[in-house]
């Protein structure tokens, strides 16, 4: 029995696809082991969205190379979205990869090992197959697994590469999507978490061509053994009233709405390609808040042609809009994109400083929110027990899984119930203190 071991960088849409290998892998006969000295078979699956994400990747093929030495059988494979950028590059310059798979090649997966195998180095990066029917090793907890419902951009957002990676838009097959989440009920998974590059296009390509975001949702919503779930990713002008009523309507489906947004200023939404008008983001916006659904959303600071005028413009609208979660980043040229050959290219230090005043503009708007939540109470999924704290913590509905806060978890006296909590237990909480970023709470049930 070979041994592999996989390294996983990026999103959670590129853990998916580790998931998959790593399921064909051990359907295969392969054991997983956790020690890349211990493999006979190393993956990296890497990222390529960013300049630093293309740098952490390149670092840990190199990682990975050197585990290579005396070790003339052991095999390195690169796969994911910069072996697809990039892929004539990567092998050329580093010649201890043995194989590469791109975004739309894992159905070659065992081609490219046996490939190697006999003294090959394949390089396969077509467009092959966008969805597998394959079985998943969860690296996320066992009760909590990502979905993956669409592949690929039709957006062209001027400052983004995932098109020029990840292809034109394609919806997964409904049908597809409703078994995969009710396989992984049947195994114990609890939270699902649908994703994609655009959540709420989904559908568009599908049927009649209208968005089935909704629908899905319901569906996946009545599987028993689902919990809750949520949907990230969602794009501003599909994310429509009947989006938002689903949301709303459904009780396992998360009040939370992820919409990256990127700026407010319509010049430079129309210079970044964004469809929608600043007047029909903060309708959006307002449609949630009265609707009482949590907003996370993220921001670009530094575009090429930012004026003083138009940051000032985004701290007023982000101090308005009161963004229950905020994420943003300084704009990066990325080759092959058109945003990148722009003129008036913002000085890197202009663009850190409006990152830190956009940052600390947030925090105190998170700690006013945070802060008015002690006293609610609600139902906390415990995540796991920090050993340095001496604490466990969780999650709320509010909370998606890796990108927010926690909960820190305080038990009652009168429940003697800390000893026996275990990861993926369901409590009831009354939150009790806060900060920024995390809760403090009590179980009270």
């Amino acid at each position: 029995m070979k041994k592999v071991g996989l390294i996983s960088l990026g999103c959670a849409k590129n853990r998916v696809d580790s998931e998959n290998m790593l399921g064909m892998l051990r359907q295969r006969g392969y054991e997983i082991v956790g020690d890349p000295a211990e493999a006979d078979v190393l993956f990296v699956n890497t990222c390529g969205f960013i300049e630093s994400a293309k740098e952490e990747s390149i670092e840990a093929i190199f990682e990975m190379a050197q585990q290579k030495k005396g070790h003339p059988g052991k095999k390195l494979f690169v796969t994911g979205c910069l072996a697809q950028r990039y892929p004539d590059a990567l092998m050329s310059e580093i010649p201890e990869i043995d194989g590469l798979l791109g975004v739309a090649e894992y159905a070659r997966l065992f081609d490219m090992i046996e490939a190697a195998e006999k003294g090959a180095r394949p390089c396969y990066t077509a467009s092959g197959a966008r969805f597998l029917r394959s079985p998943r090793v969860l690296t996320t907890p066992g009760y909590s697994a990502y979905v993956k419902i669409s592949d690929g951009c039709d957006n062209r957002c001027t400052y983004c590469a995932i098109p020029l990676i990840r292809g034109s838009y394609a919806s997964r097959p409904f049908e597809d999507i409703v078994d995969e989440c009710r396989r992984l009920a049947e195994g114990g998974v609890t939270e699902i978490t649908l994703i994609a590059q655009d959540t709420s296009r989904y559908g568009c390509d599908l049927g009649d061509g209208h968005y089935q975001l909704p629908e899905l949702l319901e569906a996946v919503s009545a599987i028993e053994g689902v919990h809750w779930v949520r949907v990230l990713y969602c794009y501003p002008d599909s994310t429509d009233d009947r989006l938002l009523d689903a949301i709303q309507r459904l009780e396992k489906v998360a009040p939370y709405l992820d919409l990256p947004l990127q700026h407010i200023d319509d010049d430079l939404l129309k210079r970044m390609n964004r469809r929608g008008s600043a007047e029909w983001i903060k309708s959006r916006v307002a449609e949630c808040h009265r609707r009482g659904i949590v907003l996370r959303t993220t921001m670009i600071v530094g575009f090429p042609g930012e004026t003083d005028a138009q940051f000032e413009t985004l701290l007023d609208f982000v101090k308005e809009a009161r963004f229950d979660r905020l994420g943003a980043f300084t704009y990066s040229a990325e080759e092959g994109t058109a945003a990148a050959a722009m003129p008036d290219q913002v000085d890197e230090d202009v663009k850190r400083a409006r990152l830190d005043q956009l940052m600390m503009l947030q925090q105190g708007i998170s700690m006013e929110i945070n802060a008015a939540r002690v006293g609610s109470e609600c139902e906390v999924l415990v995540d796991g027990f920090d050993e340095e704290v001496g604490r466990f913590y969780g999650r709320s509905l509010l909370e998606a899984p890796e990108s927010d806060g926690c909960i820190w978890l305080n038990v009652n006296p009168g429940l003697n119930t800390d000893r026996n909590l275990t990861p993926g237990q369901y409590v009831n909480v009354r939150i009790t203190a806060a900060d920024a970023y995390d809760l403090e709470g009590e179980i009270i049930d």
